[in-house]
């Protein structure tokens, strides 16, 4: 299969460094992966697709370039890739659309105080349980909150855009078109030069659409 590809399912145009591949695999195995995707077939088969795909292109790398950039970031580590049966095996993956848990990252605020640490690690516990729970208006009024807080942080930013991206997404596994289709325009403007949160939304995006459509009237 083409390299181009491979590139393509990990939103990247083809040629983009190991460093780039590396970023976009580890974003795309956090939002796929089974751990956090219970019982999600489609998930499932995504995070065979992408894992498949950086397999590829690491591969396929000059071996002097994979090993200086995982030299220089000692912490990475493989994503165990759960094995498929041979009957998934056989036939092609299928584009999956994204799933509704994603991973949330955690570092410390730039410049704040051991208070402004310390909620930030609370406020990270509630979001992950609010997501769990599936209590989205609570996780959008806890990271709103959050924003006036730490207006600078940029991974606050990219929480702010993921908890509009999961609500929406609900929302539209739910039927609520219009208020799914508000919540995913929001997390768009919020986090617009995520690469990994691009790729979920312009799918969901997609579904809309189609969803939008109206239906073909029968032959009488």
């Amino acid at each position: 299969m083409a390299l181009a590809h491979y590139y393509r399912l990990l939103g990247l145009r083809t040629g983009a460094s190991f460093g780039d591949v590396k970023l976009a695999y580890r974003n795309l195995a956090r939002l796929y992966h089974p751990d956090v995707n219970p019982g999600d077939q489609l998930a499932k088969e995504k995070f065979i697709q992408v894992t498949q795909a950086y397999q590829a292109l690491v591969d396929a790398l000059p071996a002097a370039a994979v090993t200086v950039a995982r030299a220089a970031d000692p912490k990475t580590q493989p994503v165990v890739v759960p094995h498929p049966s041979p009957a998934q095996a056989a036939r092609p993956q299928p584009v999956s659309p994204p799933v509704e848990e994603i991973e949330l990252t955690l570092s410390p605020t730039p410049g704040g105080s051991e208070a402004d640490q310390k909620l930030k690690v609370n406020s990270f516990k509630q979001l992950r349980g609010f997501f769990q729970e599936q209590r989205f208006p609570r996780a959008v009024a806890l990271v709103e909150g959050l924003v006036q807080r730490f207006p600078a942080d940029p991974e606050i930013c990219q929480w702010h855009a993921l908890t509009y991206y999961r609500w929406g997404h609900d929302l539209l596994n739910n039927g609520n078109l219009n208020k799914a289709e508000a919540c995913l325009k929001k997390a768009w403007r919020v986090d617009p030069y995520n690469k990994s949160l691009r790729q979920a939304l312009q799918l969901d995006f997609r579904r809309l659409e189609q969803l939008n459509q109206p239906p073909m009237p029968q032959a009488q």
